[in-house]
């Protein structure tokens, strides 16, 4: 079955574009000009990723990434922010509302279907059956939950993919490099900023538990998990 994508995009020349580009590649492809028109397509069948102007009549892409993590049934759906925004802290600042990753135009439509790709591969469920259990912190890979204990831990799909990671790779220091590799995948188009900044989504979700001290920052070397 093939993927389906929400583009979100005001311009109607760059709209056809990305559509056209999308649909080339075997996308199924729906599309929305404004604000309103991007929360209407919000219904079954969900959409597998969203494609997200930064600018958009009616309300900003990040206020549409603030509406979409607030309900249950969209809170999962990854996020690629389109942007004429090339600053560094509009980035990170997308980043942080739940953003998985943003394309600055002008792009190349290969570089655009590459960064999709790559987001969904990344927050494609996990293959590992067991359930991970450290210190009363638990990941279930199949019903893709962490736990403390009787509370279940609200985390994004790509906290989750990295806590899988570190969870499954205690004790050990692993640079930004590494944990790109490893957790977003080779060759993808992700600065090493990106994961300062799902690490500090990481510890947030972990906190109410205590569980956040156990990811730990290595100075001048990277992070690791560890229960010492």
């Amino acid at each position: 079955m093939s993927k389906r994508i929400l583009v979100v995009e005001d311009e109607l020349a760059i709209r056809e574009m990305l559509c056209f580009a999308l649909e080339q590649k075997g996308f199924d492809v729906v599309e929305a000009g404004d604000y309103p028109e991007a929360v209407e397509r919000l219904v079954e069948p969900y959409p597998d990723l969203i494609l997200l102007d930064w600018m958009l009549p009616g309300g900003s892409g990040i206020k549409y990434i603030k509406h979409l993590k607030s309900q249950p049934h969209s809170s999962a759906i990854p996020v690629v922010m389109l942007t004429a925004r090339g600053e560094e802290e509009d980035k990170v600042k997308g980043l942080e509302v739940g953003a998985d990753d943003y394309i600055t135009k002008p792009f190349s439509p290969k570089e655009l279907i590459a960064r999709l790709n790559a987001v969904m591969r990344r927050v494609a469920p996990m293959t590992q059956d067991s359930v991970i259990d450290i210190s009363g912190l638990q990941l279930d890979p199949v019903a893709h939950r962490v736990s403390a204990g009787d509370e279940v831990i609200d985390i994004g799909p790509t906290e989750f993919k990295l806590l899988h990671f570190f969870m499954t790779h205690t004790e050990r220091v692993y640079s930004r490099e590494q944990l790109l590799d490893n957790v977003w995948g080779m060759n993808v188009y992700v600065e090493d900023r990106t994961v300062d900044v799902h690490i500090r989504r990481l510890r947030k979700a972990l906190t109410p538990s205590e569980h956040d001290k156990y990811v730990q920052t290595v100075r001048g070397a990277g992070y690791r998990f560890s229960v010492r």
